[in-house]
């Protein structure tokens, strides 16, 4: 399957890593980045930077933006009973860090299906996918002062 080229190289390494592997070691790589999911920097923990809930995850997800001269930077807090939501969320981290806003509201809502991840995770999980992606989406609207999607799309 031929990755677009909206989709940013980081974020294309990892969807080929998910596309050369079967439905087992496909749920290896999400679990094996649910312990990749780096934490709010300490500092920032305290300072006046709000994470956002994400209402729409049935997992308790929070995620923090960082402006950084344009490149932006997205921190998530997930539960560890949660790991394959953690391990979304830190693909969703490593594959859109330091990209711009314009970058990011170029990725299709849709690109977890080459990933092959409905194939192995259920509706409401792939639910939640389309949550994180979503908000992600709206707060790089926000730092563009755009209108954003008021709701995502669920399956």
């Amino acid at each position: 399957m031929e990755i677009s080229t909206s989709i940013p190289p980081r974020l294309s390494e990892i969807l080929d890593d998910f596309q050369l592997s079967d439905r087992h070691e496909k749920m290896e790589l999400l679990l094996d980045f649910s312990g990749r999911l780096l934490p709010l920097p300490e500092g920032l923990a305290t300072a006046n930077v709000q994470p956002e809930p994400v209402p729409e995850c049935m997992t308790p997800v929070t995620v923090t933006m960082l402006n950084q001269g344009g490149r932006l930077r997205f921190y998530f807090d997930v539960p560890a009973e949660a790991p394959t939501i953690r391990g979304y969320a830190a693909i969703i981290q490593q594959g859109l860090w330091d990209e711009t806003p314009e970058t990011i509201l170029q990725i299709p809502d849709d690109f977890y299906l080459r990933m092959g991840l409905h194939q192995i995770l259920t509706p409401q999980r792939l639910n939640g996918l389309i949550a994180i992606v979503a908000h992600v989406k709206r707060l790089a609207a926000q730092v563009l002062n755009m209108p954003a999607n008021p709701k995502p799309t669920i399956l």
